[in-house]
């Protein structure tokens, strides 16, 4: 058996400390874990899109684990598409793979190929996201029998795969349309994600969306619609053996209930807000 965890929206920063205590109990229980690999599924860093300190610090937190582990960016580390403050560019790209080596990368563990995508350059309609998109395909017909999972920050869609424009809280219709394609085409058993600071374990057209809590924070009806999941703290345990896998939230001990609704003018000031 293979253990596999995955952690999300840390959103740690050595100048904006407001969800430090909660990398502290993280930390531990990961450790004590004792997993094969540890997958971070974005939002890192509190402004690692602008910031060389929080990318820093944070790549320092997780190499300090001691565990071997994988990372994929989130909007806060590398910026998004259509963000006139924060776009996604090659400067915020190459400052997260100097300090995190790549925004995108594959695993085989049991008879599963786990891949890492970067989610923020969906809709980009940039030689990046089409040299990311020649990849992914690579990467999963290359994988030989081996069941395809994928881990990214934001998740494909919320309620159903034809639903509309849902803004920042899922992919864009279009470019959505062309990933459910290569779902469908390359048979992708799972896809886990982060991003909305809530859990669900959700099968839908014989895929399997698993949306990972964060450790970080939850995020109050002022500042995020009614959508499914539920508002809980924690991480995510995956467990390979063979071509099965089994799929558990975890409440980590120690976390302190933080809500961003609190403070998001001092971590996220208006303009950056969601």
């Amino acid at each position: 058996m293979t253990r596999v965890l995955q952690i999300s929206d840390t959103h740690l920063s050595p100048r904006k400390t407001h969800f430090e205590a909660n990398w502290r109990p993280l930390r531990d229980w990961t450790v004590a874990q004792r997993a094969d690999l540890v997958i971070h599924t974005g939002d890192v860093t509190v402004d690692g899109a602008d910031s060389d300190d929080d990318m820093r610090a944070s790549a320092a937190l997780m190499d300090g684990l001691g565990v071997r582990y994988r990372a994929v960016p989130g909007n806060h580390d590398v910026g998004e598409v259509g963000n006139r403050h924060q776009p996604v560019n090659a400067e915020r790209l190459e400052r997260w793979r100097r300090y995190f080596e790549c925004d995108r990368w594959y695993e085989d563990v049991a008879q599963w190929r786990l891949i890492g995508v970067d989610s923020m350059l969906f809709g980009d309609d940039s030689d990046e996201e089409a040299r990311q998109l020649a990849w992914l395909e690579s990467a999963m017909s290359s994988a030989g029998t081996r069941k395809l999972a994928w881990f990214m920050h934001r998740p494909l869609f919320l309620e159903s795969p034809d639903e509309p424009d849902t803004g920042y809280w899922s992919v864009k219709p279009a470019p959505r349309a062309r990933l459910l394609e290569l779902v469908d085409r390359h048979r992708v058993a799972l896809v886990s994600t982060g991003h909305l600071h809530k859990w669900r374990d959700a099968t839908v057209n014989g895929c399997r969306y698993v949306w990972s809590a964060s450790s970080g924070f939850l995020v109050g009806p002022d500042n995020q619609p009614e959508m499914p999941g539920e508002k809980r703290l924690g991480a995510t345990v995956f467990e390979f053996e063979g071509r099965e896998v089994a799929v558990t939230h975890h409440d980590v001990a120690g976390l302190s209930t933080f809500w961003i609704d609190d403070v998001i003018h001092e971590v996220y000031p208006p303009r950056r807000a969601a």
